[in-house]
């Protein structure tokens, strides 16, 4: 958890330091005066932004989530679960907010403790049969908050936002003005080129400590979820139908809440890419088909935040039998 911390700070210095770098590099060769100064204006302002993105970061959330905030009057058994298992582990009681979709997300996501928001949605709460196991992904969610998983995911993801924000943007751009006509765009080109690639870099390697960070606080959460319920069944038979359940969402209803998936107790998206085929009789394979499933389990391999179900399931019943 140390080590994750640390780099992903790295990385959120280094982001700072690159544009940084790049805004003084080109107002250098612009021989224009005050260049470090503007260059540490503009950095700042890019501080600044992070800083924005926090304190809307909840509000964001729950809209990729498509969820909003219940009161004890129209969720009593929520709240009365929640109630329960925050006393128990001796963390505020969060705000519920429930979300209609029927794809089955569970997630804890705020800031400070006090202003934790716990979503669910109406696919997870019909999926769980029982109350113990309600209870058990409740107790998962709000272990969370008391190892500050919920705070720490927030601060530390930001700089990715922030770059995966700039690198759509850019290739939005690129796409629209044709990368072939770089070369015409002058100044334009100089700066968007570094600011791609470091954006670029920035994404792929905050992600990846990311997703390496994520696995462990997640096999940490079942951990302390069992200490507070007392029941290793309870919590493996929830993950193990809210996979399955998962497994059976169409892919165009997951893709609607992949913006959450890595906030969710159990990710938001298929395990193999969607193999749709080509043609006026459906029996055409897409282009280079064997490339794009390779890279879509690079991708997962590189960027999965949750511990396969197989691995937490095994840890589970390690737990029972001891």
């Amino acid at each position: 958890m140390i080590a994750a911390i640390v780099g992903l700070l790295l990385v959120t210095v280094g982001f700072l330091m690159g544009v940084w770098a790049v805004f003084y590099g080109i107002l250098i060769v612009l021989d224009m005066t005050f260049a470090m100064q503007i260059a540490f204006g503009i950095t700042a302002v890019t501080l600044l932004t992070i800083g924005y993105f926090e304190y809307t970061h909840l509000e964001t959330i729950e809209r990729l989530a498509d969820a909003q905030p219940v009161d004890q009057e129209t969720a009593p058994e929520l709240y009365k679960i929640a109630t329960r298992v925050a006393a128990q582990l001796d963390v505020p009681v969060p705000t519920i907010a429930i979300s209609e979709r029927t794809a089955p997300k569970a997630l804890a996501v705020g800031f400070r403790p006090k202003n934790i928001h716990l979503v669910l949605s109406l696919g997870a709460i019909n999926t769980l049969n029982k109350q113990e196991e309600l209870e058990a992904v409740i107790a998962h969610e709000l272990a969370h908050v008391k190892n500050r998983d919920a705070m720490v995911i927030t601060v530390v993801s930001l700089p990715i936002v922030l770059a995966d924000g700039l690198r759509s943007r850019i290739l939005t751009d690129g796409l629209n003005t044709g990368f072939g006509q770089l070369k015409d765009m002058g100044w334009g080109a100089i700066i968007t080129v570094p600011l791609a690639l470091l954006s670029n870099i920035v994404w792929v390697v905050g992600r990846t400590i990311m997703a390496r960070f994520s696995r462990t606080r997640e096999l940490a959460a079942d951990q302390s979820a069992v200490e507070v319920t007392g029941s290793p069944t309870a919590l493996a038979s929830a993950l193990k139908q809210l996979d399955q359940e998962i497994q059976e969402t169409p892919n165009r209803d997951l893709r609607e809440v992949s913006g959450v998936s890595s906030l969710s107790i159990l990710p938001l998206e298929p395990r193999e890419l969607e193999k749709v085929m080509l043609g006026p009789e459906g029996d055409i394979e897409p282009s280079y088909w064997w490339l794009r499933k390779r890279l879509y389990r690079l991708r997962r391999w590189l960027f999965t935040t949750h511990p396969p179900t197989e691995e937490r399931l095994a840890m589970l019943a390690e737990i029972e039998r001891n």
